[in-house]
């Protein structure tokens, strides 16, 4: 099973608005650059950012900014912001109830695939974009203060 890119590419342009926020104006096409993907796609990503209150963008010469602290905005944030559908799995719609796996992996799977996918909440729920930055880009601070 794959999971879309939307939230790599959501925490990839959050981190970088704030990263870079203080040393250039953040645009779609700055952040896609980065990612290495259209800006269409970009563009896309901030909108749902922004309907969820994530980021505020300046059409023109504003670029795009954090309306939330960074330490303040977590994974389960992100996720719930740019996934339509925020159920991790889905089963198929019509396994044949004449079979004994057909008519019961609903019922088996449901309980099962629910209590992984709270726990995957539970887990980006702990994470905020602020760790993963120190974290994994140890050099952030000091080059975000220059």
């Amino acid at each position: 099973m794959q999971f879309s890119s939307r939230l790599a590419l959501a925490v990839h342009s959050l981190l970088a608005i704030e990263y870079f926020g203080g040393q250039k104006k953040i645009t779609a096409d700055f952040i896609a650059s980065s990612a290495g993907v259209n800006p269409v796609i970009i563009r896309n990503v901030l909108s749902q950012l922004k309907a969820a209150g994530l980021v505020e963008i300046a059409a023109g010469v504003g670029g795009t900014k954090l309306k939330r602290p960074i330490e303040a905005i977590t994974l389960l944030d992100v996720f719930g912001a740019v996934e339509a559908d925020e159920d991790l799995f889905h089963l198929h719609e019509k396994p044949n109830p004449n079979c004994p796996i057909g008519k019961n992996i609903h019922r088996v799977l449901n309980g099962k695939l629910k209590k992984i996918q709270d726990a995957a909440k539970n887990e980006m729920k702990k994470i905020t974009l602020d760790e993963m930055l120190e974290a994994d880009f140890p050099d952030s601070s000091n080059e975000r203060s220059d």
